[in-house]
């Protein structure tokens, strides 16, 4: 039986993934900052330790790997879930805004990881797979605070993916498009108040009708996320990256493109900067 460890797992991905996996017969260490919503989600299961967990709170998180290693004798995945957006130009954002979306997004997933880590290099084994989105492979006007989050995420995973591997820890990042989670609802996306007229009529300010319009309207279907999520989990040799959804591969296909002609056009200037293959 494998044992997963969910951040966020009361709403949203951590909720549907907790129940793929314990329909799959895994063991799940269900966290939220409230558990009690976990009980009515998932019921009494036999395979679930439901445990409260503001991912914020770095001692909690130690405490809540100790008591599912207590319980289950083990972690094997580690799904850093927990996490939510916020809307409007970067310039709009307040520092109280983009410091608390810091606290969870990013230093979260790093508390939670460092307290998780210790149980898995003892076992020498383990999945440590990382919830970031397709605004963590390419940013866009109006999520510019919210990609530079899941930027960060990209870049601790490709670390830590060469970090781990010696010592026997999988590592993957994955990208989800839009899909039609409460993503886009007040309970997982913050809106900067501090609106500048200037932004109205350019793309930031454009995002922020396009996201009031499309809630529930988003092409990705949450449930085989989940299902899919399960079949990247059993993996033997599972990817790095794994983006999710034709609006993720898309836009990753548009990056690399556009990155690659970047560079062909500038390659001379780029290379300018070397010293002389000839100098001593």
């Amino acid at each position: 039986m494998r044992v997963w460890f969910i951040t966020g797992a009361s709403r949203g991905f951590g909720a549907l993934i907790a129940q793929e996996a314990l329909n799959a017969g895994d063991g799940v260490v269900a966290t939220a900052r409230n558990p009690a919503g976990l009980a009515e989600n998932f019921g009494n299961h036999p395979n679930l330790l439901p445990v409260a967990l503001d991912v914020s709170n770095e001692a909690q998180a130690h405490e809540a790997a100790a008591e599912a290693v207590k319980r289950f004798g083990k972690i094997d995945i580690l799904l850093n879930n927990a996490g939510y957006g916020l809307l409007g130009a970067v310039e709009e954002a307040t520092a109280e805004e983009i410091e608390k979306l810091y606290a969870t997004n990013v230093f979260g997933l790093l508390k939670v990881t460092r307290a998780v880590l210790p149980h898995m290099r003892r076992q020498r084994s383990g999945h440590v797979i990382n919830m970031s989105s397709v605004g963590g492979y390419q940013s866009f006007a109006g999520w510019g605070i919210y990609s530079s989050t899941k930027f960060a995420v990209e870049g601790l995973s490709e670390a830590m993916a060469a970090e781990l591997q010696p010592l026997g820890i999988k590592v993957t990042v994955v990208e989800p498009g839009f899909f039609r989670t409460d993503f886009l609802d007040e309970s997982s996306l913050a809106v900067s108040p501090s609106s500048i007229a200037d932004y109205k009529d350019t793309p930031a300010g454009a995002m922020r009708d396009f996201a009031a319009g499309h809630n529930h309207g988003q092409p990705g279907d949450p449930a085989r996320l989940a299902k899919s999520m399960i079949t990247l989990a059993h993996s033997a040799n599972p990817p790095l990256r794994m983006p999710f959804g034709t609006d993720t591969i898309g836009a990753i296909e548009a990056k690399n493109e556009y990155v690659a002609k970047e560079l062909a056009d500038w390659r001379e200037l780029a290379a300018s900067t070397d010293f002389p293959r000839d100098a001593g």
